[in-house]
């Protein structure tokens, strides 16, 4: 974690207009279809959502966006960090949770995409949220340039951050979707009650390079981990090869 960051709840106009030209740096939107407008940060923190920055210094680096949902929760709806790799990300959820212990909440929910490998080891690994919903194309057409040409398919997470979760071992898994020698997915037939689900190595780079192969996998990982979800599955837990560990009964 960087030692140097220091998280704050904002509460000025000028801040939020902070924010809302650090996530139009990280994720370059269209400008009518921006993560989070200047309006909707005023609105949130003056009626006790949650809206933080992170800052080195005078430098905002990271910033956080959540709303108070329904059963005990915080949505936490946008979180963005200039830099990777100093530990931005890991320090807002970690003051995310203490915000929300100090309220009496009992859970932090947000959406991730299932293709992106490192968000899902974040997510699953580091802080022990685990998928519960699959989402097809949630937010509908998305025209920021991470997301441009492709579904908004998202997993909700939830971390559950009253209660431990043990560690799933690996065995007795077995591959229901795997990647081939050309970086393509291959779906396995035979189905198993203790499922693993394979992830691309970098689907925003084949999403700018080969967005055919990006498309089918979004194709894959909808039918093979959204069905099994639907149909019951439970997402347990994430391998360093990047595979979601899902049982079915």
């Amino acid at each position: 974690m960087s030692s140097d960051v220091m998280i704050r709840e904002l509460r000025k106009i000028e801040e939020f207009q902070q924010v809302h030209r650090l996530f139009d740096t990280i994720w370059r939107p269209d400008p009518r279809n921006p993560p989070i407008t200047v309006e909707l940060l005023v609105g949130f923190a003056h009626t006790g959502n949650y809206v933080v920055g992170a800052f080195e210094g005078d430098t905002l680096v990271g910033a956080s966006v959540g709303f108070l949902a329904s059963g005990g929760a915080l949505h936490s709806h946008v979180t963005g960090a200039a830099v990777t790799g100093r530990g931005v990300g890991y320090a807002l959820k970690s003051h995310q949770r203490a915000w929300c212990l100090e309220r009496g909440l009992e859970r932090i929910t947000w959406t991730f995409d299932p293709l992106v490998r490192r968000n899902a080891h974040f997510n699953l690994v580091k802080l022990g949220a685990m998928p519960e919903e699959y989402l097809e194309d949630f937010y509908g057409v998305m025209s920021d340039a991470i997301n441009v040409g492709d579904s908004s398919d998202r997993l909700l997470a939830v971390w559950r951050i009253t209660e431990e979760r043990r560690p799933i071992e690996e065995t007795e898994f077995f591959p229901a979707l795997s990647e081939d020698a050309d970086g393509w997915p291959d779906e396995e037939m035979a189905a198993q009650d203790q499922m693993l689900v394979a992830t691309p190595s970098d689907v925003e780079w084949l999403r700018r390079h080969d967005p055919e192969v990006a498309r089918a996998w979004r194709r894959a990982v909808r039918d093979v981990l959204g069905g099994a979800m639907e149909a019951g599955g439970r997402v347990v837990g994430f391998t360093g090869r990047g595979e979601y560990m899902v049982i079915l009964n």
